[in-house]
């Protein structure tokens, strides 16, 4: 059974991923509108993916017999700068992701609840692999330029297939 505390950073948890599913869907349909199919192509993929991360910790609660709640969403930011920009903010959100999920960790080290603890392993690992990946983005922007964000958004098409 969950503590009420632990049940209730997991609700904060799944608002959180399912506000980064549509922060994910709102920038795909902002790089998809500009002609950034590659980008627009991986940001989809993420969408999808946060929202797995979502339902996970749905069912996690679910199961451990709390009560999951779906909550609405804060509307995500639709117009950015550019593409380096639009890559800057799924870095710094992936930080704020991260910074979530390790406050969970920590509460339920100190609730001694070791089966949420064993659960959130995975999305420690997840965030360790969604930071890198921005980073990595963020290098070849940085390495590319402005002059050469066609081969930029073709090599990131390539990148989610092979995923």
């Amino acid at each position: 059974m969950l503590k009420k505390k632990v049940e209730d950073i997991c609700n904060r948890q799944i608002e959180r991923e399912g506000y980064s599913s549509n922060l994910y869907l709102a920038m795909a349909v902002w790089a998809e509108t500009k002609g950034f199919q590659g980008t627009a192509g991986w940001l989809y993929a993420q969408a999808d993916e946060e929202r797995e991360h979502m339902l996970k910790l749905i069912k996690f609660v679910n199961d451990r017999g709390g009560k999951a709640n779906v909550p609405a969403f804060e509307k995500p930011p639709v117009e950015f700068e550019s593409v380096q920009s639009l890559f800057e903010e799924v870095l710094k959100h992936e930080e704020f992701i991260t910074a979530s999920i390790n406050e969970m960790v920590e509460l339920t080290l100190t609730e001694k609840d070791y089966t949420t603890n064993n659960f959130l392993q995975w999305y420690v690992a997840e965030q360790t692999e969604e930071e890198s990946n921005a980073r990595g983005i963020l290098d070849k922007l940085n390495l590319g330029g402005k002059h050469s964000l066609y081969p930029f958004d073709r090599d990131l098409l390539s990148l989610r297939t092979k995923k």
